[in-house]
């Protein structure tokens, strides 16, 4: 999970990494009431990099230049990502940048500590990269920080802390800037491990790129992607999932995406079922092969889900253990047919109104 800069930002705070004053807005009407002096940097929120070179951080040396800059910022696209918020910075005088980062060595199968004493725009370019492996057994030690500039030292050392703590897979700081000495994580890029974001249930209910559905979905342990469509596909795996809405496509249709993760709970079943419902599709196909998930067991979520008004028009294929009997469970309740493409072209034309 890529985590936007103020996010990132507010993680550095709490390990004790200072960040200039900031605040996020996502009106231009909140600008006059930001208490921080100018001149401002304006910053896009979005999980990408290269905001600089495509308009994405702006200076503003009054409110009124700040209201026009963050008004067109204010729901443009931004290497494919919608901007919604704007992070309002004060702007700082920089004696110096370096590039502070942690990441992953999967060829090593440990972190890689990375400083150089160049930073800002296309650092990794220059070819002036100290890279040293970190053994997770021990830690960050002495001898690594003794590569790098004194300021930065503590900095790093805290990094390594919030990198592991956090479950990173990265941990970036560029610029790492000197201030009147003191250094000043200008910008921020975290990503954590998505596996592990159970264990920091707070990044997930600030997360502003899921939509309040998916945000629900996640909550309870579902693989759900609202997009624009008339099919909702639901299926037990995400390769059978992916492999449904690639054939609703050949047969010109669009479908969102849910996988029930393998779940043989039919309460789970239900829940899918009505958080699809709402998220408005004209039919919904279910494609169950079943495994750990019992055919059964998904009949009786389905029976559960239309006994509580669930009106969405639903058609089937379901094959696996105990597919006769969740046949006969759901006959005359919804449309079920044995081969696949059949399901699917069925569905398809449902969802196109024909």
């Amino acid at each position: 999970m890529d985590l936007l800069e103020h996010q990132g930002k507010e993680i550095l705070s709490r390990y004790g990494i200072e960040t200039p004053r900031g605040t996020v807005v996502d009106t231009p009407e909140s600008l006059p009431a930001v208490d921080i002096p100018l001149p401002w940097v304006l910053k896009a929120q979005v999980p990408a990099g290269g905001r600089m070179k495509a308009g994405g951080i702006r200076m503003a040396h009054s409110v009124k230049e700040a209201r026009r800059a963050t008004d067109e910022m204010l729901g443009s696209s931004l290497h494919g990502c919608r901007v919604d918020r704007v992070l309002v910075e004060e702007q700082v005088p920089v004696d110096w940048e370096w590039y502070l980062c942690l990441t992953i060595d999967r060829s090593l199968r440990m972190p890689r500590l990375l400083f150089s004493r160049r930073g800002g725009i296309e650092v990794e370019e220059t070819g002036e990269m100290l890279q040293l492996p970190v053994n997770p057994l021990v830690g960050l030690q002495e001898h690594h920080l003794r590569r790098m500039e004194k300021p930065a030292r503590p900095v790093a050392r805290r990094l390594y802390h919030l990198f592991r703590e956090m479950d990173c897979e990265l941990a970036e700081i560029n610029p790492l800037a000197v201030v009147d000495g003191r250094p000043l994580a200008l910008d921020a890029k975290i990503t954590v491990n998505h596996n592990a974001l159970y264990r920091h249930p707070e990044l997930l209910q600030h997360d502003p790129r899921l939509t309040p559905l998916e945000q629900e979905a996640q909550k309870m342990g579902l693989a759900f992607v609202q997009e624009e469509g008339e099919v909702g596909v639901i299926a037990n795996g995400a390769g059978l999932t992916m492999a449904t809405m690639d054939a609703l496509q050949d047969y010109g249709a669009r479908g969102l995406f849910l996988d029930l993760c393998g779940t043989d709970d039919a309460r789970q079943v239900e829940r899918a079922l009505s958080l699809m419902h709402r998220a408005g599709p004209r039919v919904i196909l279910l494609n169950l092969f079943g495994g750990i998930t019992k055919c059964d067991t998904v009949a009786r979520g389905v029976l559960s889900a239309l006994e509580k008004g669930m009106d969405t028009p639903i058609v089937a294929r379901i094959r696996g253990t105990n597919e006769e009997q969740a046949r006969q469970m759901l006959a005359d309740r919804v449309e079920s047919h044995l081969s696949f493409q059949e399901a699917v072209h069925r569905t398809a034309a449902l969802g196109r109104g024909s």
